[in-house]
């Protein structure tokens, strides 16, 4: 017997691109990551370079195939979702690659969320209408940049611009399209409302595929530029998201993965399509069998950026453990202090751009101990809303496996477990998303006879238990936080609607991840 067959997954990140070769046992075999910039050319902004994009791909995947010295199998993709771009009719990108990030949408998704067919939009397409989606994206563009709007001859995903240049197909996934607001996740179909809103026609989009399609081989260009031999198969792979659900094992229903790096997100496997009532998750596709609920928050590890800035700026760049070693001086609940994380507005389970920050219950007796563990606080509680909106929605949860620059602190490891009140399992570190793509790959080439091996690849390498007393007193406050929002709405919108008036805010501290 020869080696295993190896597969490359290559993850198109919102900050780099990271192609990780696995053989059929789950064995990492080489890895290389190149980076790019994400631009805010204005506030609210978030937009990048296609064509650095696209560079950083084909570099990438090169760099593993020199130092593999084996046969590849196949390149599989994973990618960050709601990315849109304009292209005209030659390929040419007429716009940068407008990313999840960008808020510049923010009035045309509140009127969308507000219209009568707002969530029935939701819950036919999967998608929460949000500005990080593109459905509003679009309205914005027809709205604000309509000469351009009109010159567009097709809108891609920047996945959907990658597999153009290196097998000449225009194509998107079922996952990403899931994630547009424009496909219905019932029928596997572009939307024909959710397309009139947008101002756009089907033919303007690239042609629907399953996630395990398999594009034949390479342009000779792109062979020359990635190492690879022109037949090498190219599977199209499926959204971030998903595929992170696959590489940490979560492939069975009730088996929740939970991420906190800057932004964080918490998602169960569910075998059909669906939202809850009041439209407080999203629903993305994995296969045709196999779709994630959950939600996404923009407030993670960048609540922690924030807190060594502006609270602790003598302890230096990167002070995370002295930060934490802070938090860990105050009480569980941080004496009654609450702080709403909303530092860059919020996506579940409200999903509205409006919130901001706030700290509630400060005393004089409260400091900055107490203010660093309840930003901690505040970013658990509020994975703690999008697990109940998770529940909402029908699904049973009974394991929760976590993972994420946030699983190096013990602390952050325990605040997590008592918040959500369950057990949190953390896998040995596989680089989720790449390893979900080299996965699904795998499958769709016939190597693994389901993606249903994840669950017995991955290992688990610690589980925290929740202290009982801790899980009770977080139980006792997630009423309270979960009503500050609603509270604090108006003062949100008066907030805004003063900010024209009043001096220009800070800049943010970091762009979300």
């Amino acid at each position: 017997m020869g080696d295993p067959a190896v597969v490359v997954g290559v993850d198109i990140g919102t900050t780099s691109t990271k192609a990780v070769a696995f053989d059929t046992g789950g064995r990492q075999l080489a890895s290389h990551s190149i980076g790019y910039p994400l631009e805010e050319p204005h506030p609210g902004w978030a937009e990048q370079d296609p064509d650095l994009i696209y560079e950083a791909v084909v570099g990438a995947i090169h760099a593993v195939v020199d130092e593999l010295h084996r046969p590849i199998a196949g390149l599989s993709f994973s990618t960050a979702m709601h990315s849109l771009i304009g292209l005209d009719a030659d390929g040419r990108p007429l716009t940068p690659s407008i990313t999840w990030a960008d808020s510049r949408a923010s009035a045309q998704a509140e009127r969308l969320r507000a219209a009568p067919s707002g969530l029935a939009l939701h819950r036919r397409t999967g998608t929460p209408v949000h500005p990080m989606a593109p459905l509003p994206k679009l309205v914005w563009f027809a709205e604000q940049e309509p000469k351009l709007h009109e010159r567009v001859a097709h809108w891609v995903g920047i996945k959907d611009l990658v597999l153009r240049r290196l097998a000449e197909a225009l194509v998107t996934d079922h996952s990403v399209a899931s994630a547009t607001g424009l496909m219905d996740i019932h029928r596997l179909a572009w939307d024909g409302e959710a397309l009139r809103v947008a101002g756009i026609t089907e033919e303007q989009l690239p042609q629907l595929v399953p996630t395990t399609h398999v594009l034949p081989g390479l342009t000779a260009e792109a062979a020359r530029a990635t190492g690879l031999p022109a037949d090498t198969p190219l599977v199209v792979g499926a959204g971030d998201g998903p595929l992170a659900n696959l590489g940490l094992g979560a492939v069975q229903p009730g088996v929740v993965a939970c991420s906190i790096g800057t932004s964080g997100a918490m998602r169960v496997m569910v075998e059909r399509p669906s939202v809850d009532p009041l439209g407080g998750v999203f629903c993305y596709a994995l296969t045709e069998n196999r779709w994630v609920v959950g939600g996404a928050i923009n407030n993670g590890g960048i609540v922690l950026q924030w807190a060594n800035d502006a609270l602790a700026p003598e302890l230096g760049e990167h002070a995370e453990e002295e930060l934490l070693d802070l938090a860990a001086r105050a009480p569980v609940g941080s004496g009654g202090l609450i702080m709403l994380p909303y530092l860059l507005s919020e996506r579940a389970p409200h999903w509205s751009a409006l919130p901001r920050g706030a700290y509630v219950g400060l005393t004089h007796g409260h400091g900055r101990p107490h203010l660093v563990r309840a930003a901690l606080e505040g970013v658990c509680q509020q994975l703690a809303l999008v697990l109940s909106s998770v529940r909402a929605a029908g699904n049973e949860v009974r394991e929760i496996r976590a993972s994420g620059g946030f699983a190096r602190s013990p602390l952050w490891r325990q605040i997590l477990a008592d918040a959500l009140g369950l057990p949190v399992r953390f896998p040995a570190g596989h680089e989720g998303s790449s390893f979900g793509a080299a996965l699904l790959g795998m499958q769709a080439l016939g190597l693994i006879e389901s993606i249903e091996v994840a669950a017995d690849l991955v290992r688990i390498e610690e589980t925290v238990r929740p202290d009982p007393a801790s899980a009770a007193t977080y139980a006792a406050l997630l009423p309270l936080f979960s009503e500050l929002y609603d509270a604090l709405v108006p003062t949100f919108a008066s907030l805004r609607r003063l900010a024209p008036s009043l001096p220009p805010e800070p800049p943010p501290t970091a762009a979300p991840q």
